[in-house]
């Protein structure tokens, strides 16, 4: 999968977060074998909260920012039986807002770097078709995506211990 990253203020200009992005998606593959499809593109975007806000108000009628947004382009099944030969498929875009995220990271007492890696993986899971919102199960089935992921990465259970 390749991704498509655009950097823009108030992010800060270390560390890479490109990079970051990067280190996310590959260990997320580890573990989301659907992702790591030679034709799959995303889109990361790190913005401001002002920007959040206005996708968030044309797309979602929601008139606040938010940490993280995700925009997907397949379905799950679409994704799952896509073949690795063949052009270019847009799974869909993030956008995640730098000020709600570096407050975030302050109040759960993390480095914003982790906040940031924990929201490009819950928001890439998104894209993937997974919903923390349908079900308890399927909240409980994404967290701990989520969580094995950061694992890989050396980042804490951001939901808490787990054994």
């Amino acid at each position: 999968m390749i991704l498509e990253i655009d950097i823009e203020a108030p992010w800060p200009v270390a560390p890479d977060w490109a990079d970051l992005a990067e280190r996310a998606l590959e260990a997320l593959q580890q573990i989301a074998p659907e992702l790591d499809n030679p034709r799959l593109i995303a889109s990361v975007l790190f913005t401001s909260d002002d920007e959040v806000h206005t996708l968030n108000r044309e797309w979602r009628a929601k008139d606040k920012p938010t940490n993280v947004l995700s925009f997907p382009m397949l379905e799950h099944e679409s994704l799952r039986a896509l073949a690795p030969d063949g052009p270019p498929e847009m799974l869909g875009d993030i956008a995640l807002a730098f000020e709600t995220c570096a407050r975030e990271a302050e109040e759960k007492g993390v480095s914003v770097e982790h906040h940031a890696t924990h929201l490009i993986v819950h928001g890439l899971l998104h894209l993937a078709g997974h919903d923390h919102e349908i079900s308890d199960a399927d909240a409980e089935a994404m967290e701990a995506l989520e969580t094995k992921a950061l694992a890989i990465l050396g980042i804490p259970d951001p939901y808490g211990d787990r054994s």
